[in-house]
């Protein structure tokens, strides 16, 4: 069962602190950091809501037999090529990947004025990964901005729209 979930910024000051530091849930830490990492470099200047929808995405793929059953795994998917340099060396194509951050040539280091917005969602990612989110995506696998329309478009189903992004359900 699904639960809507309202905290405070005590709360979130104290799930970040659980998330941040040893926690019952210390295994999972590597998910709720790649799901937090996909949540600031896709959505960090979107509303609180946007964010959780993105999030949500991310979660949903996790469900979706056609996708990758972890959050790294999902977050890192895309074609890979070789390094010329280093055998064994795997690097992903640029501008390939399934989101954009990942392969975009950029560094994936959280910007340090951003530190405080981080810790904001590393709580909400530890929330969102335990399960304590409702869906209002309604199972979306898929979301782009306004301003582009991609291809495989045409062939989602669209459930939600939330600042500048647009979100679409893959129907099995």
């Amino acid at each position: 069962m699904k639960r809507y979930v309202f905290f405070g910024a005590c709360a979130l000051a104290f799930l970040g602190g659980l998330v941040t530091g040893k926690s019952a849930f210390a295994s999972d830490d590597s998910e709720i950091r790649c799901l937090a990492k996909n949540v600031y470099f896709e959505s960090r200047n979107q509303s609180l809501r946007g964010m959780i929808a993105v999030a949500l995405v991310t979660m949903n793929r996790v469900a979706d037999s056609r996708f990758p059953n972890s959050v790294c795994e999902v977050v890192y998917q895309g074609p890979v090529r070789e390094s010329w340099k280093t055998k064994d060396t795997f690097y992903p194509i640029r501008h390939r990947c399934q989101f954009s951050w990942y392969c975009d040539g950029k560094a994936d280091d959280v910007l340090p004025q951003d530190k405080d917005l981080y810790t904001l969602i590393l709580a909400m990612s530890f929330k969102i990964y335990h399960d304590s989110f409702y869906d209002f995506t309604k199972g979306a696998t898929h979301y782009h901005a306004h301003y582009v329309q991609p291809e495989w478009a045409s062939t989602k189903t669209m459930t939600y729209t939330v600042g500048d992004h647009i979100f679409y359900r893959w129907e099995k």
